[in-house]
This record gives structure tokens, C-alpha cells and sequence, in this order.
């Protein structure tokens, strides 16, 4: 327990370091880039993100499985020879979809509604190729457990794509010469990524071994079925960067209007529901190995356990910004991002949070027992909910219908994995009461934090504000889940003076 605590820690401090450096990225990119020149990179980028997928989709996690059972039967030699076949196998069709491009790109023009954005999916295509080498040598370092080096790689292309972007983008350019400009600093930040998995995966002691066919086969036919269902699964957002502004312009707003709103939806809006998502993936990331060797072994108590935890773990830390965005959205959207309609957004997607939270966990436990395609299966039936809503309700919320449409896929799909979860492993999964207890703390927390930012907006500056207001929401609603004995406030108190006490050191008698 200790080791997996560790491990989530270690995470979640690197994943809220990325994080925030994304949104320092995306603040940079609102007021420099504008809402039409981040429309026009995001609806690139989500055609970018299906080729990507098919790289980097199976590939990780099949290695890292492949590889911690070759080193745990001490078969280094296979392990070696997994993946540099890896590595020719993802070079090899990395360069093959750049030919798809190159080919078909008169087919892949026409599936935007802005023709220029062909021009950014090229500058992007490069980002393929380096992530080909950068994901399998990141399976590997997984599979031994180094999440140290796979926290710090992630972070660095963060850190570089920042750096990037200011160099390369300015208010004196045009939305496409910014969005162009955009695409050269992520195929840029991926060769400096690659570099550094590279050196950090030799340092770590790891080897290369000689192209084996009989590597190449069990690779290929265990990672195709979820590369093909995870494909399937990214089509979705290149769906919806074409349905979403189609759907805008036939109601009414010009081109540029409906590529301005999607931009502030999903460019600006979406990262900032995913902030939970950061916590719990690196709880997800922790439960796959944990949870697989808890299976191999069939200790049902251990796995019964980590089910339990983890569901009350997601809907806590969800709900716990729920308040945030219900009681200072409007005044994040317009500090972060200069943006009224982003804060708009934010206020009318917090209740999204928990079906986000908890569709994330659930899929990761499913895959992590076995599960993947039943789980896909759901995945695809919130997904037809979610394109039904996409199409018809625009006409009736405008693009606040893309926040409908996505709760409404997450609580279907949360709904039918936690139904398939108590059927598979028979544990009893009794979530409403603390789901109900939880709704019922958000309210005066959310409450309080919008009285106190509204007060405090008279006289301090915005920042301060949401800052201000983050705190008392945040200690707030932990203050009365204490209060309603949900997590137990008095332990952490114990735990850390016991933590801080210097220890005594022993002194041997002469």
C-alpha cells in the first residue's frame, strides 16, 4: 500500500506540474494566438491525434506487460529484442501513415471545414516518427517500474513546447501563421523528448537486443486489438471538430465564429475539466500493474479492495472541484484566459466533473483485469448519446450543447462500466450514498466560494480573487467531508506530524 501511495504521489506532483504548465501554455496561446487561430490548430490537431494513436495507443502498455514478465523470469534477452523490434515496428508504420498523408492529402483536406488546416496536420506529421522510438522506450522503462523517468520525460515536452510556442507565435501574425507555428513546436518538443528518453532509458541501465520475428508476432497481435478500438475511439474528436462547427454555422454564426467557439470550448473549456483527470490517472497508472499481478496471483480481497478505494478516491477528488468551477468559473475564464465565455463554459460543465472522474477509473480498472473490448463497448454506446446531442441540441444551447453532450457520454459510459465491474468481479459496489453525501457538500461549498470571491472582487485583484476563492473551496468542502466523517482529517494530521518528528537517533553504549 505504502509503494502504490508512493507511486500515486510521485505522479500526481509530476502530472499537476505538466498540467500547469499546460495552461501556462494555453493562457499564452489565448492572448496571443486568439480563439480562431486556436480553432484552427485543435481541429489539425484532433485529425493529428487518430494517426498519433495508432503509435502510441497499445504500444506502451503492451511492453510494459511484455517486458516485466521477460525480467521477472529473468529472460533478459527477450526483453532486449522486444523492443528494438518494437522500435523498428513503430518506425516503420509511423512512416507509412506519413505516406498515407502525403498520398490522400487532397482526402484529408476535405475533412476540414478550413482547408489551410492540411498545412498544419504536415508540420505535425514529424511528431509521428519521434513518437514511435518515444513510446516504446517508455513502455519499457514502465514495465521496470521507473515512473520516475517517465513522470520527468512527460514534463520536459511540456516545458519545451512552451518555450517553443513563445518563440514562435505573436500577436503581429495572422490566426493560420500562429497555428502553423503552433504545429512546428509539438513535432519540435516530440524530437526533444525522444532525445531525452533515449538517454534516460540507456542510463537506466536499459539495452538493446537483436531484431527477433518471433518478438514481432505476439507484439503485433496483442497491441492491434486495442490499437483498432482506440482508433476507433479518437475518431471521435475530429467528429467533433467537424460536427460542432458545421452544426454552429447551420444555426446561424459565420466561419469564423463557429472556429472561435470551438476553440474556447475545447481549447480553452476542456483542459480545465480534465484538471481531476490528472489526479486520478495517476492512480490509474499505479492500479495496472497492481491490479494485473493482484489477478495473476487470484487474490480477490486485494482486488476487491482496490475497486473500492479507488471508485470513493475518483468521486472525492472530482467533487472536489466541483465548487471551483460552480462558484468562480466566470472569474477563471476571464483571469486565465481573457475569455467570458470560457468562464461560462466552466460554470455549465461542473457538474460533468464526476461522470469524467469516474469513467476514468472504471475504464482503467476494466483494462487493467482484462476487460478492454466490453469496455470499449460502453465506451461506443456514451459515444452515440454524445454525437445525438451534438447534432441536435445546438439549435436549442448554442455551444453549450457540447457540454451536454459530453456528460451525457461520461454518465452513460461511468453507468454501464460500474454495472460491468459488480457483474465481473461480484464486488458490491454501493456508490449513490456516497455520491448523494458528496452532491450535498458541493452546494454550500460552491455557495461560500462564490460569496467570497464576489466580495472580494470589489476590492482585490482578480487574481488574488480566484485565488483567494480556490482556497476557500477547497477547505471548505474537505472541512465538512470531515464533518460527515468521509475522510478522516484527524489521521492526515497524525500521519504528517509523524512524518516531521525528528527521529531519535539510537546512541551506543561504550
Amino acid at each position: 500500500m505504502k509503494s502504490l501511495f508512493k507511486t500515486v504521489a510521485l505522479i500526481t506532483i509530476f502530472s499537476f506540474l505538466t498540467r500547469i504548465s499546460g495552461f501556462i501554455f494555453r493562457m499564452i496561446l489565448s492572448r496571443q494566438v486568439g480563439a480562431e487561430g486556436v480553432g484552427l490548430y485543435q481541429v489539425a490537431f484532433s485529425v493529428f491525434m487518430v494517426l498519433l494513436t495508432v503509435i502510441s495507443s497499445g504500444m506502451p502498455l503492451i511492453i510494459s506487460r511484455l517486458s516485466s514478465s521477460y525480467m521477472a523470469r529473468r529472460e533478459y534477452g527477450k526483453e532486449r529484442s522486444l523492443i528494438t523490434t518494437a522500435i523498428i515496428y513503430g518506425l516503420v508504420l509511423s512512416i507509412v501513415l506519413c505516406g498515407v498523408v502525403f498520398v490522400f492529402k487532397k482526402v484529408f483536406a476535405g475533412l476540414f471545414t478550413e482547408s489551410r488546416c492540411i498545412e498544419i496536420l504536415i508540420v505535425l506529421l514529424p511528431s509521428l516518427v519521434f513518437s514511435s522510438v518515444y513510446c516504446v522506450l517508455r513502455g519499457a522503462m514502465w514495465g521496470k517500474n521507473n515512473y520516475f523517468a517517465l513522470c520527468v520525460t512527460e514534463f520536459y515536452e511540456q516545458v519545451v513546447r512552451i518555450v517553443l510556442g513563445v518563440l514562435f507565435v505573436s500577436t503581429s501574425f495572422t490566426a493560420f501563421e500562429n497555428a502553423f507555428n503552433l504545429g512546428w513546436t509539438m513535432s519540435l518538443a516530440c524530437l526533444a523528448s525522444m532525445m531525452l528518453v533515449i538517454v534516460c532509458f540507456f542510463y537506466y541501465g536499459g539495452k538493446l537486443g537483436r531484431f527477433k520475428r518471433e518478438e514481432f508476432v505476439p507484439l503485433v497481435k496483442q497491441s492491434t486489438p486495442i490499437i483498432v478500438m482506440r482508433v476507433i475511439g479518437s475518431l471521435v474528436q475530429p467528429l467533433i471538430a467537424f460536427i460542432v462547427p458545421n452544426r454552429l454555422v447551420a444555426i446561424g454564426y459565420t466561419n469564423s465564429q463557429a472556429l472561435a467557439m470551438f476553440g474556447v470550448a475545447v481549447g480553452m473549456t476542456m483542459p480545465l475539466l480534465y484538471v481531476p483527470s490528472s489526479i486520478i490517472g495517476s492512480l490509474s497508472t499505479a492500479l495496472v500493474p497492481d491490479l494485473s499481478k493482484a489477478l495473476t496471483q487470484n487474490d480477490l480481497q486485494h482486488i476487491e479492495k482496490r475497486i473500492k478505494t479507488s471508485i470513493f478516491f475518483s468521486l472525492f477528488i472530482s467533487a472536489l472541484f466541483v465548487p471551483c468551477f460552480l462558484g468562480m468559473g466566470e472569474l477563471a475564464g476571464e483571469v486565465l484566459y481573457d475569455n467570458v465565455l470560457s468562464g461560462s463554459l466552466l460554470v455549465s460543465s461542473a457538474w460533468v466533473l464526476i461522470p469524467i472522474g469516474l469513467t476514468n477509473i472504471t475504464s482503467a480498472i476494466l483494462n487493467s483485469l482484462g476487460y478492454e473490448k466490453r469496455s470499449f463497448v460502453n465506451f461506443v454506446a456514451g459515444g452515440v448519446a454524445m454525437f445525438a446531442c451534438l447534432w441536435f441540441l445546438p439549435s436549442l444551447f448554442g455551444i453549450n450543447a457540447f457540454i451536454y453532450a459530453l456528460g451525457a457520454n461520461f454518465t452513460i459510459t461511468s453507468v454501464l462500466n460500474l454495472a460491468l465491474l459488480k457483474k465481473k468481479t461480484k464486488v458490491k459496489l454501493n456508490i449513490l450514498p456516497s455520491l448523494g453525501k458528496i452532491i450535498l457538500l458541493a452546494i454550500p461549498s460552491s455557495a461560500l466560494t462564490g460569496f467570497v470571491t464576489g466580495i472580494c472582487g470589489h476590492f482585490l485583484p482578480k487574481l488574488i480573487t480566484l485565488f483567494l476563492g480556490g482556497v476557500v473551496s477547497v477547505g471548505s468542502f474537505v472541512l465538512l467531508a470531515g464533518a460527515f466523517n468521509m475522510i478522516d482529517i484527524k489521521a492526515f494530521f497524525v500521519l504528517a506530524a509523524d512524518r516531521l518528528k525528528p527521529k531519535k537517533v539510537k546512541v551506543k553504549n561504550a
